[in-house]
C-alpha cells in the first residue's frame, strides 16, 4: 500500500522524536543502486550526532519557488552560509541536481537497508560513488540493463 508522504512523513518523524527506529519502504529510483525504491527497505533512526557528508538522511528539502518536499538522499557536503551550516543532498541514482536543508529539517538518519528478504544490504558512504560522477550515468545504465532485471525475475 502507498502512503502520501504528506501523512507517513509526519508519522515517521512523530515516532522518531520518540527515539524509535521506523522501518519504510521508499519509492523512486534517486537512490539507486544502493536503494531499489518499491523493493528495499531502510530502517531510520534519530539523528542523535551532527550530520556528515555521506549519511542517507530523510529530510524537508526546499525547493524553488519556496516549496517543500521530502527526500532520502545522500549528504554530499556541507556548506556555511548566513544563516550557518547548508546541508547539500543528491541522490545516488542522480547525475545532476542537488536539495539543500538545515540540520533542523533533518527528520531521520538511514541506519540500515535491506533486501526483501530481510538482508542488510551494504551501507556505503558513498564517496566513491560521488567520486564517480562524471561515470554514473553509464554505470546505472548498466546496472538498469543487467541488476534491475535479475531483481524483477527473482520476484516472480
Amino acid at each position: 500500500m502507498k502512503i502520501a508522504n504528506e501523512i507517513l512523513v509526519p508519522e515517521l518523524a512523530r515516532l522518531l522524536a520518540e527515539e524509535k527506529e521506523v522501518r519504510f519502504t521508499p519509492s523512486g529510483n534517486s537512490m539507486r543502486p544502493f536503494i531499489e525504491g518499491n523493493r528495499d527497505s531502510v530502517i531510520l533512526t534519530p539523528l542523535n550526532r551532527s550530520p556528515r557528508p555521506g549519511d542517507i538522511l530523510l529530510v524537508r528539502a526546499a525547493q524553488p519557488g519556496g516549496q517543500a518536499t521530502y527526500v532520502l538522499h545522500r549528504l554530499v557536503r556541507i556548506e556555511r552560509d548566513e544563516q550557518g551550516e547548508l546541508l547539500v543532498l543528491q541522490g545516488d541514482g542522480n547525475l545532476q541536481g542537488e536539495e539543500t536543508c538545515r540540520k533542523e529539517d533533518v527528520i531521520g538518519r538511514v541506519r540500515r537497508i535491506e533486501n526483501p528478504k530481510g538482508r542488510a544490504k551494504l551501507l556505503t558512504r558513498g564517496w566513491l560513488w560521488h567520486a564517480l560522477l562524471p561515470f554514473r550515468g553509464f554505470l546505472l545504465k548498466v546496472y538498469r540493463h543487467t541488476v534491475v532485471p535479475l531483481y524483477r525475475n527473482t520476484e516472480k
